[in-house]
């Protein structure tokens, strides 16, 4: 056993100086030299949140033809990606595209941002990056902030008998500057910023105000002494300390009162300053009041009671609340709300909500429609390194994820186009007759994809059901996970219709068999694996199709007599890949002609380069082999030693290219087996 010494350790690892950084103190001097110098410290809280989203970067891309942005803070770099969101950068560059707009004065920076969207969209996880990510970003350099507290030597009557007051709204410092010489100050100081200019707006809260005036009494107006008792302080945003971030969610109706938002009179504090109205005796403690300089989230905001209405029409327009007996009090917060469709369907048929409803910015976040990114989401909570030793089998967590993205997808318009067809369109993959355009199209045209279906955090808890019953086994494969899905819909509490259980049931047969098709072609790749004959088959169908159509004779390599091309050999390829009797030549000339302008540019046909023939390829080797390994003995309880080291071999290839183990192998290919004895015995 090795002992820790903690001293030793704190040294190593622990490093007083940064925490001595994070708490800087200074006059009102050194302040404003650091303004001087770093005028983005005085920044809004919109611009603030904006730049913190720029900082970690931005990737772009193409899709549809469109440019898009996928921001780098979405992908959690502070959680190991935690709380990353997948799918949506569409929907994620318009609120970025918000902040930036509120950033620069445009408008929206007197909105409430509304987060709407189906349950578990994600809606939650990116209010809870917001608030991580300004945590973070307010303890580096490029994000810091500032704040003030007064001072005494000894204890005071203007400080309440205190020696320390600080700031209860954690306001900018610059804020205390008296009105009348505030414009000739930034002129001042703006003079020699080539960058960000220092804008000051407001003005203190009603207790700093009053301390201001107090000071401003004793010293007859001299603002050099009165900022001796000023001391300016860093200001480190935490959710926890309940600094510069703050979280409200609503309780019942008979318990909702307004004073969680603008704060409270400290009945305590009354005896001590002899009334009820001097504002030193007020708790701002709502979450309006220490939200200030951040982010103040609502949630589920459609179910706050009509009387907080009032509040959050002056907090967004005005940007300003109003504490009980005082007067309006500045704000700088981003006001960030989230619901469900629901409740913002009763706030559209709510008349005594239209005001509100004229200062929201509604921005959808829909459910992931594209199935890679789907993909990400489980694959982020079940790997290794979080389910231990147990195994999942390869496409597991694939059919999970398909079967959420169709029911999502509402059905095509066009009568040649499956919903699993359009499921693999939007991830990328091609179909005849199908281009971006295309794809585009089927976009547009589905307007409220994605705000329907099943949730990620139903199939999370029901591959979690499965990994704790069938756990013990050491691997979880699909008709595990495709059996716990189907038993939980009877008592999904968001199944609300008979018709909509039927829905989830028919799509969930969709995912099933398009398992099938998958782990028969996982099967069949293993069989036909072997590149050499492959390679043999390619060059005696070349040979074949050269012959064809050059309108020549082809060597038998064993008589040595010339015979015609082998029509029944090369159609049973072209067959593999649907090529009908009448395009047969069309094929064969495009094959041709490729090899032909390889040739010219001096280049070697390679057959993997054309994927469609490297799959016909493929499937005709299947075909002649699996007869020779006899899969349908398999699934009997009788197997010769020669048909065994055969089945040895394609599971060795299973486990060793396609991540399968030794049970899901096995398992694959007693499935793959079963289907081809049910086909036996249908052609007997």
């Amino acid at each position: 056993m090795v002992k820790l010494d903690i001293k030793k350790f704190m040294i190593d690892h622990y490093k007083a100086t940064d925490f001595a950084h994070l708490h800087w103190c200074g006059t009102f001097q050194e302040y404003v030299d650091l303004v001087n110098e770093h005028p983005e410290i005085t920044r809004n809280a919109f611009q603030r949140i904006y730049d913190m989203v720029i900082t970690f970067g931005v990737t772009k891309y193409t899709e549809y033809k469109k440019e898009i942005t996928r921001y780098n803070f979405f992908d959690d770099p502070f959680d190991s990606g935690k709380d990353a969101v997948f799918g949506i950068d569409v929907h994620l560059m318009k609120l970025v595209n918000f902040f930036k707009s509120a950033a620069a004065g445009y408008g929206t920076e007197k909105r409430i941002l509304l987060l709407h969207g189906p349950v578990g969209s994600a809606k939650s996880s990116i209010a809870r990056l917001i608030k991580k990510g300004l945590e973070y970003y307010s303890k580096t350099d490029e994000g810091a902030l500032y704040t003030y507290e007064w001072i005494e030597e000894q204890e005071s009557d203007v400080l309440g008998g205190q020696k320390i007051f600080s700031s209860p709204m954690h306001e900018e410092p610059l804020k205390l500057l008296p009105m009348e010489i505030r414009d000739k100050f930034l002129q001042e100081i703006n003079r020699s910023n080539k960058g960000r200019r220092v804008v000051i707006k407001g003005e203190v809260n009603p207790a700093c105000r009053y301390i201001l005036k107090q000071y401003m009494l004793k010293y007859g107006g001299d603002w050099n002494q009165i900022t001796k008792h000023i001391r300016v302080k860093r200001l480190v945003l935490s959710e926890k300390d309940r600094l510069g971030i703050g979280t409200f969610q609503p309780k019942d109706e008979k318990n909702q009162d307004s004073t969680e938002l603008t704060g409270d009179i400290n009945y305590r504090n009354i005896a001590r300053y002899g009334s009820d109205s001097d504002p030193r005796a007020f708790n701002f403690d709502g979450e309006f009041n220490i939200a200030n300089r951040g982010v103040v989230e609502f949630i589920e905001m459609l179910k706050l009671d009509v009387a907080f209405l009032y509040d959050l029409l002056g907090a967004s327009q005005e940007q300003c609340i109003k504490p009980k007996k005082f007067s309006q009090t500045d704000i700088d917060l981003i006001i960030l709300g989230h619901t469900n469709e629901p409740e913002y369907k009763k706030l559209q048929n709510n008349e005594f909500m239209e005001a509100l409803r004229d200062r929201t910015v509604k921005i959808d976040v829909p459910y992931i429609t594209r199935l890679d990114k789907e993909i990400k989401i489980y694959e982020r909570d079940f790997n290794p390194r979080t389910i231990g030793n147990i195994h999942i089998a390869p496409h597991t967590i694939e059919m999970a994820a398909t079967w959420a993205v169709l029911t999502r997808l509402e059905e095509p318009k066009k009568s040649d186009l499956t919903r699993l067809q359009k499921m693999k369109l939007y991830n990328g993959k091609t179909l005849p007759g199908y281009n971006e355009e295309n794809v585009k199209e089927l976009r547009k045209e589905a307007v409220r994809e994605g705000m329907e279906g099943i949730s990620p955090r139903y199939i999370q808890d029901k591959i979690s059901n499965s990994l704790v019953k069938h756990g013990h086994l050491g691997c979880l494969n699909p008709f595990m996970v495709f059996n716990e899905l189907e038993a939980g819909l009877k008592h999904h509490s968001l199944v609300s219709t008979p018709e909509m259980l039927e829905h989830y049931r028919e799509m969930l047969a969709i995912a099933r068999q398009e398992y099938e098709d998958i782990v028969k072609n996982d099967v069949q790749k293993a069989i036909s694996v072997d590149e050499q004959a492959i390679q043999t088959l390619c060059a005696n169908y070349i040979d074949n199709v050269k012959a064809y159509t050059q309108k020549e004779k082809i060597r038998n390599k064993y008589s040595n007599r010339l015979e015609e091309a082998d029509e029944r050999f090369m159609r049973s390829i072209e067959e593999k890949i649907d090529i009908p009797e009448s395009r047969k030549d069309d094929f064969r000339r495009e094959i041709m002609n490729y090899i032909g302008a390889l040739a010219i540019e001096g280049k070697n046909f390679d057959y993997k380069k054309n994927e469609r023939l490297h799959r016909a390829l493929e499937l005709k080797l299947f075909e002649d082999q699996k007869d020779t390994i006899k899969l349908t003995t398999i699934i009997s309880n009788v197997v010769d030693k020669a048909t065994q080291e055969k089945i040895d071999v394609v599971k060795s290839r299973l486990i060793k290219n396609q991540g399968y183990c030794e049970i899901c192998s096995t398992d694959a290919l007693n499935f793959v087996a079963s289907i081809f004895a049910k086909g036996d015995s249908t052609k007997s």
